[in-house]
């Protein structure tokens, strides 16, 4: 089987040749070891595709998750200058605004004077001017009103040069986005305090992401992964996931589901979800991403097999820090082989970390997963 089959053939709960093997690498990973400039990568549609398939390669993925946006192609022209500091380099724009870039961190958008561009309240939030969050644009936090027609030109670089791998896209789910916008605290006391006003934001948030959600699978995506990092159980509780997360999430996979039936759908999210497996379930998701396990979640993945892995394919469970990045291949290996063990009867299984590769993961420990699975995957 090509690994777009053998990904299909798992995201459909069947059983291919072997276990796929597909990882999301933190953007740190990729400035680190993709043989790039970080610079570039962050900011330009072919370095970052360059970067995507680099590691595929290296790491014998069967899949590559595009989630930075296609970038516009006149970005170089917008530049001032650009500054190097021991920790990364700041690029300076026209307009006045600074991206400080690491060498193995997400850049951020900074104000002229270097101080970190303020978050609205939610106060002066308005839902009816809302459609989509962007939280990697080039200008840091953006809140769009339509697409540039530069937003999918990665997506499909990456599927015309890697034609017989599957290629995914991403979207923030709109309980994310709001996070984004306002940041984490206000989100939390906005819960409490204008219940009714979260619920109206979602929803217009869910307009824009579904349009996304479609143009990625026009753009040739064979999967789409929703990014809802801030629904688990460090942040909010069942009763108001049901009551926020899963109704938008919910109408979001539905509208993309009637309109693209063949394009699985999965989640991800962070942290405990031992509590609300049944709750992504119910949003109509074909598949759960990361099954973050002890210490940094809480999820078991023989009690997630049992109670929803004959409906749903489960992706992770593999400790990205204290397996991945402080550990070394053999106990790589060992945490795969265990997953593999656990979770790949009856098909519908992904080997995966739970959730992004670190930064500074050594590249052996990442290549030690394909190795496990072609000794241990094999149905």
């Amino acid at each position: 089987m090509t690994s777009r089959e053998r990904m299909a053939a798992a995201m459909r709960s069947g059983a291919p040749d072997r276990v796929p093997v597909m990882c999301q690498l933190s953007l740190g990973h990729y400035f680190l070891h993709a043989g790039g400039d970080a610079v570039a990568i962050w900011h330009d549609t072919t370095a970052f595709a360059d970067a995507l398939v680099t590691l595929k390669r290296r790491y014998r993925f069967d899949g590559i998750l595009v989630n930075l946006p296609g970038r516009d192609p006149r970005w170089r022209s917008f530049v001032t200058e650009i500054r190097e500091a021991p920790a990364g380099r700041s690029v300076v724009w026209s307009n006045g605004s600074i991206t400080k870039t690491p060498r193995d961190d997400n850049p951020h958008v900074c104000l002229a004077d270097g101080t970190p561009k303020p978050l609205p309240r939610f106060a002066e939030v308005d839902p009816d001017k809302l459609y989509y969050i962007e939280p990697h644009d080039r200008s840091g936090v953006t809140a769009v009103t339509s697409f540039p027609p530069w937003q999918w030109d990665t997506m499909e670089l990456v599927r015309s040069r890697c034609p017989d791998v599957s290629v995914h896209g991403e979207v923030f789910s709109p309980f994310s986005q709001l996070a984004e916008l306002v940041g984490v605290t206000e989100l939390m006391l906005a819960l409490r305090r204008d219940a009714g006003k979260v619920t109206a934001c979602l929803d217009a948030l869910g307009r824009g992401t579904i349009r996304l959600m479609d143009r990625h699978a026009t753009a040739g995506a064979d999967a789409v992964l929703i990014s809802s990092a801030y629904a688990g159980g460090g942040f909010i509780s069942p009763r108001d996931y049901r009551r926020f997360v899963l109704p938008a999430e919910g109408t979001i996979i539905s509208a993309f589901r009637e309109a693209h039936p063949d394009v699985p759908v999965y989640t991800h999210t962070c942290g405990q979800l031992g509590d609300r497996l049944e709750l992504l379930e119910e949003t109509g998701t074909r598949g759960i991403d990361t099954l973050d396990p002890p210490p940094i979640g809480d999820v078991d993945l023989a009690d997630a097999k049992r109670r929803v892995g004959h409906r749903l394919f489960l992706k992770g469970n593999i400790d990205p820090v204290n397996t991945v990045l402080r550990g070394m291949p053999s106990e790589c290996a060992d945490a795969a082989r265990r997953c593999l063990e656990i979770a790949m009867e009856g098909g519908g299984y992904i080997l995966s970390t739970a959730c992004s590769v670190p930064p500074h993961a050594p590249p052996e420990n990442v290549e030690a997963l394909s190795v496990a699975a072609d000794q241990y995957g094999r149905y």
